[in-house]
């Protein structure tokens, strides 16, 4: 399979409450049909919490909730939320796909300026994730500032972002997604939420699908509830890299 149909739920979160969000997903992932990927914000359950570290919901009924989604929708279903784990709290994207495995990353770059990193554990490890055909890299939100850790070491081929991202630096947000995009020859998605959380900050969305040229192929309108659909050519992107190799030419680094 060449194209991968992705779908973005750029939505409002009910902020501390579990069981209201994933009310809300129940009712737009029944309209939801023929898709390959469907992605949910950061902290999907919560809005970002810092208070979720404690009362979060049980990591084992966010996965079957997840698990339940995939199967109906035979879809891979992709969020982040906040999760007590067997390494504590953290900020965890999880990917569950239609016959029940799950994949997660845990976020590593924490946003110290609202104290992230007091109350969750950073995440160790990148991962990445085979779906259909496509090598999947998941990432959270803050680590979109850090190009190292995305960087494309020819070892993914869609850079998939999920976020809280506040609207004073939505310039921020659109301008390094494209970044991510053209530096690294891959596709990039980035869902983002919208409304106004707990803490009184604002979210503007501004979620978006960009092709390996850094060119925009689908964007949500600002501060609207929405879905955001398209179709990824695999193709395209191994025709694009073959004729304009500059990753050949990356320098190589560890971490």
């Amino acid at each position: 399979m060449s194209g991968l149909k992705i779908s973005l739920l750029q939505q409002p979160l009910v902020w501390m409450d579990g069981a209201a969000n994933l009310r809300h997903f129940d009712v737009l992932l029944e309209e939801i049909q023929d898709r390959d990927l469907i992605v949910l914000p950061e902290m999907f359950t919560t809005g970002f919490a810092m208070e979720a570290a404690q009362c979060s919901m049980a990591q084992e009924e966010v996965i079957a909730w997840m698990q339940d989604k995939a199967a109906a929708c035979k879809a891979m279903i992709a969020g982040s939320a906040a999760l007590q784990t067997e390494r504590g709290p953290v900020n965890r994207f999880l990917l569950a796909q239609p016959d029940g495995h799950v994949h997660f990353y845990d976020k590593r770059h924490l946003f110290r300026m609202a104290d992230e990193h007091h109350h969750y554990q950073a995440g160790d490890r990148r991962i990445v994730v085979e779906w259909r055909g496509w090598r999947i890299l998941p990432l959270v939100c803050y680590d979109l500032r850090f190009p190292v850790w995305s960087r494309c070491r020819n070892d993914y081929d869609l850079a998939l972002y999920v976020a809280n991202w506040p609207a004073p630096r939505s310039l921020h947000w659109q301008s390094l997604l494209v970044a991510r995009a053209i530096e690294n020859q891959a596709w990039v998605a980035g869902c983002n939420r919208v409304g106004t959380d707990g803490n009184g900050h604002h979210y503007r969305g501004d979620s978006r699908i960009i092709n390996p040229q850094g060119e925009i192929v689908a964007e949500a309108a600002p501060h609207q509830a929405t879905r955001l659909e398209a179709e990824l050519s695999l193709s395209a992107l191994r025709e694009y890299r073959e004729k304009f190799p500059a990753w050949r030419d990356a320098d190589s680094f560890s971490l």
